[in-house]
C-alpha cells in the first residue's frame, strides 16, 4: 500500500444529495475550522485513542495532506470496545500494524462528504482488498443513519482545513462478502437461501474463505419473482434443496475478483456450478444465462475483503 498516493486515489461512488434528516446536524452552514483533520482530532479529547492509532499506523502525515478527506472518527469508547472484542488486544500495540492501518483507512473517503450528501449506497474507502481495489463501506439512511451495518453518527460535519470529520460510536471493520450481504436488508432473502438448514453445502463458510470471489447477488425482489414463477413455491422452503443449491452456485465465480472494468462484451465466465454466463454490454450491463435469461446488473463493484459483489435484478437460472 503506497500511503503517499492516498490523496489522489479513488473518489467515492454513488452519492446523491438525498438526506434531509440527520439528528446530529443543524440547518446552519458548518463552521470552517482552523485545524486540519489530525489537529481537529488532537483538539477533541474523546478522539485521543484515534490520534494514538493514527500515530501507531503511521497515517498522521497522510491525513494532514491537502485532501480533501472525509473521516469517520470513532470515539475512545468505540476503540475500547474494539480492544475488548479480542482477548489478545490489551492496547493498540497488540493490534498488528497492517491490520490497524487497514481498519483506519476503512474510515476514510476521498472528497468532502457532508451529512446532507449521504444516501442509501456504498462508498469507496481508502482501505484496499483483492487486486488493491478499494473496499466498500455501506451507508444507510432510511430508518436512521448507519454505517457498515452498525456504526451510528454522534456528531457530523466537523469541518477541517483539509476535509470533514463525522464522529461515530463504533470502530468499523473491513467486511467480507458475507458480511456485506448480511448488513444489507435488500439481500435478506439471499442470506436466507444461503443459510437454509437443508443445505449440505456450508455456503457461509465457503464465502468467508480467502477467495477472492465474484458474486452476482439477486435482490429480495428478484427472489420474489422466482417464487412467483412457480405456483407451488410460496417460500424458499418450497424450492427443492438440490435446485436451490444449484441456483446459488450459479451466482458465484470462484476464479477471481472481477470488477466491472474487467467485464467485456461477450465474455464467458464459468460459474461455481460449472455452467457459463455470458456478459452482454451492447445495451447496458447484462448477463445472458444458459436458460436464455437476459439479466440486468443494477449495481457494480461492491468490494469486500475477499471478493466483489455485483447486484442483479433476477435470480440466475442454469
Amino acid at each position: 500500500m503506497k500511503i503517499k498516493n492516498l490523496t489522489t486515489r479513488l473518489f467515492f461512488i454513488g452519492l446523491i444529495l438525498s438526506l434531509g434528516f440527520l439528528t446530529s446536524c443543524s440547518d446552519d452552514a458548518p463552521v470552517v475550522q482552523e485545524y486540519d483533520i489530525v489537529e481537529t482530532a488532537i483538539n477533541t479529547p474523546d478522539l485521543s485513542i484515534l490520534v494514538a492509532a493514527l500515530q501507531s499506523a503511521e497515517l498522521v502525515s497522510s491525513l494532514q495532506a491537502e485532501g480533501p478527506f472525509t473521516v469517520f472518527a470513532p470515539t475512545n469508547t468505540a476503540f475500547q470496545s474494539l480492544l475488548d472484542s479480542n482477548p489478545s488486544w490489551n492496547s493498540l500495540e497488540d493490534i498488528p500494524t497492517e491490520t490497524l492501518k487497514s481498519v483506519l483507512l476503512f474510515h476514510v473517503l476521498s472528497g468532502n462528504v457532508m451529512a446532507s450528501d449521504l444516501s442509501d449506497t456504498y462508498v469507496n474507502t481508502l482501505a484496499t482488498g483483492p487486486n488493491d481495489k478499494n473496499l466498500s463501506l455501506q451507508v444507510a439512511v432510511t430508518g436512521g443513519v448507519m454505517f457498515n451495518g452498525d456504526a451510528m453518527p454522534i456528531t457530523t460535519d466537523v469541518m477541517a482545513t483539509n476535509g470533514v470529520v463525522h464522529v461515530i460510536d463504533k470502530v468499523m471493520l473491513p467486511t467480507n462478502i458475507v458480511t456485506l450481504a448480511l448488513n444489507n436488508a435488500g439481500f435478506s432473502t439471499l442470506v436466507a437461501a444461503l443459510t437454509d438448514s437443508r443445505h449440505t453445502t456450508d455456503f457461509v463458510s465457503l464465502l468467508q474463505a480467502d477467495g477472492p470471489y465474484t458474486v452476482f447477488a439477486p435482490t429480495n425482489d428478484a427472489f420474489q419473482d422466482l417464487l412467483d414463477s412457480n405456483s407451488s413455491w410460496n417460500s424458499l422452503g418450497d424450492i427443492p434443496i438440490a435446485t436451490l443449491d444449484a441456483v446459488l452456485r450459479y451466482h458465484v465465480f470462484a476464479g477471481g475478483n472481477v470488477q466491472s472494468s474487467q467485464l467485456t462484451d461477450n465474455q464467458v465466465i464459468t460459474m461455481f456450478d460449472g455452467n457459463d454466463i455470458t456478459v452482454d454490454l451492447s445495451n447496458g450491463a447484462k448477463i445472458e444465462t444458459t436458460s436464455s435469461q437476459s439479466v440486468t446488473i443494477s449495481l457494480t463493484d461492491v468490494q469486500g475483503t475477499n471478493g466483489v459483489i455485483h447486484v442483479v435484478d433476477s435470480v440466475l437460472l442454469p
